[in-house]
């Protein structure tokens, strides 16, 4: 039999105390949803089950102890730091789900330049760890967008990547330790080691788990030397995606590791460099790291853009000003909002990846579906902004004006249509269908095709380290 609303919140406070148990009904509508949800919260509908209790915890033990209490009365949990997922993760789908808010834990346990290390617990801002960071001349080289909201628990469980990336990697590459604890209240920690091949690399089975595995209580991640001084911004219009795809190709396959590249089409483009890109696409670099490396970076690239006549240098202070500008916060956010209520119109984001040979040809296809097949659009674009050797990713941007529906059937008649579009070509294409923003629970109904065969590995994942099921259901894992 399971526990009561009223029974769980006793059990709760057993645990951490009143202080830590919170149930104000304001509080629950908020914890119920991520940005996936914005416009029905911004117009006061919620259409999730209301959580029974937002919990902050304040240490491993309280984790442990918590979810411990919630295997052994099947109660569902889902694990929070930041609060800003965008694809449904944190969206509480079963009744008397308990939220375990991780953002009181926000210790920065040790930064170690010998190592080039730092250790921090789950809910310190990404923005407090490169502040300090930078004081004493380091940086983690991760850039989200959400940098000043987000938090390293939250960055690590979604898989996240930032702005510079093509040079420093995902928060993969960085991770090099783990604390977490496991539905049976297991505490388990990986140690900060450079490498090893003692069997499989056990940090991905945490990484990139999106909560449906474990909680993530402590992160121990690289730091680099941070060296402003030394970047070197470059930019240029060109008429084709396809051409600015080659150059990435280029660039990436010669060894070349610049930690900005990114390629806009003419509509996002339009959005974010109006002043000149002037309806062409627009392609973007910096080089940083030490002088002598930053300058041959930059020289490269200008070698490998010149074979291409079609594009043409734009002034470096235009790039300057938009680099001065990249994240977004609270400030940023409670706008966009605003915007939103306004003018009923919003925007929303899917990003995938795909190998060199078929990113175009998933871009193509994907622009022409959206504006044939989707109402009321008012921008579809998208850009490239972060490649590898082998492949880049593509980030949508769709933007459309809420028509005759009310705010909870906005999803069913722009976002979902939209993102199925998208998703479906990609895997079709042999793609990913998420490359950032990880599956949450609204990529969730394709995440065997996304798998195929191997998702016998990620199922047994779950069967093994969540037999019961609590944790965040229908993230990742279609709900049971």
């Amino acid at each position: 039999m399971s526990l009561t609303r009223e029974q769980i919140i006793s059990a709760l406070i057993k645990i951490v105390g009143t202080d830590q148990v919170v149930t104000e009904e304001e509080v629950l509508k908020e914890s119920s949803v991520d940005r996936f949800r914005r416009f029905e919260e911004l117009h006061g509908v919620y259409t999730q089950p209301l959580p029974a209790a937002v919990v902050y915890v304040r240490n491993t033990k309280d984790v442990s102890a918590l979810l411990k209490l919630a295997n052994e009365q099947g109660i569902n949990i889902v694990p929070r730091t930041g609060h800003t997922a965008t694809e449904g993760g944190l969206e509480t789908v079963v009744k008397n789900s308990v939220v375990l808010d991780g953002s009181a834990m926000d210790k920065i346990i040790k930064i170690d330049p010998y190592n080039m290390q730092a250790t921090c617990q789950c809910g310190t801002p990404l923005q407090a760890l490169e502040d300090r960071l930078r004081e004493i001349g380091y940086t983690t080289g991760h850039s989200p967008q959400s940098k000043p909201l987000a938090q390293l628990g939250g960055l690590v469980a979604t898989r996240s990547i930032g702005q510079f990336s093509t040079l420093y990697g995902g928060i993969e590459d960085m991770v090099v330790g783990l604390e977490a604890v496991f539905p049976n209240g297991e505490i388990t920690r990986i140690k900060n080691v450079p490498r090893r091949a003692a069997g499989p690399d056990i940090r991905h089975v945490i990484i990139g788990s999106e909560g449906a595995l474990c909680y993530i209580t402590e992160v121990t991640v690289k730091i680099f030397k941070y060296l402003p001084e030394n970047n070197i911004l470059l930019g240029y219009t060109l008429e084709k995606m396809k051409t600015g795809f080659e150059i990435l190709r280029e660039v990436m396959a010669e060894g070349y590791k610049p930690s900005v590249a990114r390629l806009y089409d003419p509509e996002d483009g339009a959005y974010h460099f109006s002043h000149f890109a002037d309806n062409k696409c627009v392609l973007i670099f910096m080089a940083e790291g030490p002088k002598g490396i930053a300058d041959a970076t930059a020289q490269a690239i200008e070698v490998i853009v010149a074979k291409h006549p079609e594009c043409v240098k734009v002034d470096t202070r235009y790039i300057k000003s938009w680099f001065d500008h990249l994240n977004w916060d609270a400030t940023d956010v409670a706008k966009e909002r605003a915007e939103i209520v306004e003018t009923k119109n919003i925007g929303n984001t899917t990003e995938i990846s795909a190998n060199w040979d078929k990113i175009n040809q998933i871009y193509e296809t994907c622009i022409e579906r959206i504006r044939n097949e989707i109402p009321d659009m008012t921008l579809v674009g998208g850009h490239s902004s972060h490649s590898y050797i082998n492949g880049t990713n593509l980030y949508f941007v769709h933007y459309y004006n809420v028509v005759d529906c009310k705010p909870e059937e906005e999803i069913s008649k722009y976002h979902w249509p939209l993102k199925k579009i998208i998703v479906e070509e990609t895997i079709k294409a042999g793609g990913s269908m998420c490359h950032h923003h990880g599956v949450g629970k609204h990529r969730t109904p394709w995440i065997k095709d996304e798998y195929g065969s191997s998702y016998y590995i990620l199922e047994t994942l779950k069967k093994a380290f969540d037999p019961e099921g609590i944790m965040n259901q229908g993230t990742i894992y279609p709900r049971r």
